[in-house]
């Protein structure tokens, strides 16, 4: 976890500045000159000859689209940490020691994906040793998402968030950017993070990512064709400190639900954003009853499988879903379970749902809500269409202590 290395100056491009002219230098020996441009610089600390010129990490991508929009679905606070594996890379942040999000990024999303762990001494014999070994560190995600859209084609304008004051309602599949309805067409398995990037530019942004080693900045090498101008970025990274954990016990799962990610996605978008917490109330099945008039008479007083009930201070607001394979896909629930969280802890999930095709919602008999986002390739290999998806993103929420 980079121990032993002190923290390092606040984000700053060694070749571009983003957003303003950075961070004042802390003294003389922090500052260099390039190009009459003045700014703070990490000093970088020796490493071993056999592996100097061997990078921790490696990985490129022809079109950054996709990338951004993962890491925009954890984008609710600014620094996140990022844990290198062989299979991919995890950014994890965390809120109010409440919420914890993490979005798993494999390496199928990179055209090229090469990861070199900084012990020469390790080896991996399995997929656990791959997941151990692994290297850690923060970075600012603003600065990062910024640098990917340094050439305004990074994509994410479509994004109707609540809380925004409008009663406002994402696109829906087949609506053009015009908001007429169109004409259903195959869109290759991408789904909607098509409407997340924000419409089908002809423009497209490469990148080239490395990362030295502890104490190294992550650089980023932009371009957005073969002809046209590059930029440089080199984002300061920091010490990985330790973040909430929230394991899910699978043996103390009380609700289980799998559903698209459309029906969960437009109910919350009808929600008023003065909402204060929000309810997931769920009741087993019905039992079969061979007796058809039984059944007749049950529906009056049939109780919805899953109810989601909003409460403000204008009042409550209620949405039932009905016991329907085309609604719910799997529903586990043995007992009646009812548990609140608070509604701008799940508002924070809303940027990886829009752009979601199914969510996993999953409680334990403490309250603790599970939230996994299947994330649609933007480019399935051949023969291969979504069989192994290359992205999720999943939300842990602690619930309220309404006793």
């Amino acid at each position: 976890m980079l121990a032993g290395m002190g923290r390092w100056p606040e984000p700053i491009f060694v070749k571009i500045y983003v957003g303003g002219s950075g961070t004042k230098p802390r003294n003389d020996n922090d500052r260099y000159k390039n190009g009459g441009a003045v700014g703070p610089v990490a000093v970088k600390p020796q490493r071993s000859t056999s592996y100097a010129m061997q990078p921790v990490l490696k990985a490129s991508v022809h079109d950054v689209r996709y990338f951004a929009a993962l890491l925009r679905g954890v984008n609710f606070v600014n620094r996140a940490t990022i844990t290198v594996t062989k299979r991919g890379f995890i950014a994890v942040v965390e809120e109010a020691r409440t919420l914890l999000g993490t979005a798993y990024i494999f390496s199928d999303v990179f055209d090229e994906y090469e990861y070199n762990s900084e012990s020469p001494s390790s080896t991996q014999d399995s997929a656990d040793d791959e997941d151990a070994d692994n290297t850690a560190f923060e970075v600012p995600l603003n600065t990062l998402i910024e640098c990917l859209n340094i050439f305004g084609t990074a994509g994410g304008a479509n994004y109707n968030a609540v809380g925004s004051g409008r009663h406002t309602r994402w696109k829906n599949v087949g609506d053009n950017d015009d908001g007429d309805g169109g004409d259903d067409v195959d869109d290759g398995g991408r789904g909607r993070i098509q409407q997340f990037f924000g419409g089908s530019s002809e423009k497209r942004t490469g990148m080239r990512m490395s990362y030295a080693g502890a104490g190294y900045p992550l650089t980023l090498l932009l371009a957005e064709d073969s002809t046209g101008p590059t930029t440089t970025c080199e984002i300061s990274t920091y010490d990985a400190e330790p973040h909430l954990e929230l394991p899910f016990d699978l043996e103390k799962m009380v609700l289980k639900i799998i559903l698209k990610s459309e029906w969960l996605r437009d109910a919350l978008s009808e929600l008023d954003p003065s909402c204060e917490k929000l309810t997931f109330i769920g009741n087993p099945p019905p039992r079969e009853d061979p007796s058809q008039k039984q059944k007749a008479k049950s529906r009056v007083g049939l109780k919805p499988m899953l109810r989601i009930q909003a409460t403000g201070t204008f009042g409550s607001t209620e949405m039932d879903y009905p016991n329907d394979r085309d609604v719910l896909e799997t529903f586990d629930c043995a007992q009646t379970i009812s548990f609140s969280y608070r509604f701008t802890h799940i508002s924070r999930t809303l940027r990886a749902l829009q752009s979601s095709t199914k969510t996993s919602l999953r409680i334990d008999d403490e309250g603790l809500l599970s939230l996994q986002f299947l994330m649609p390739s933007p480019s399935p290999k051949l023969g291969k269409r979504d069989e192994t998806p290359a992205a999720f993103i999943e939300f842990r929420c602690l619930a309220l202590d309404e006793e």
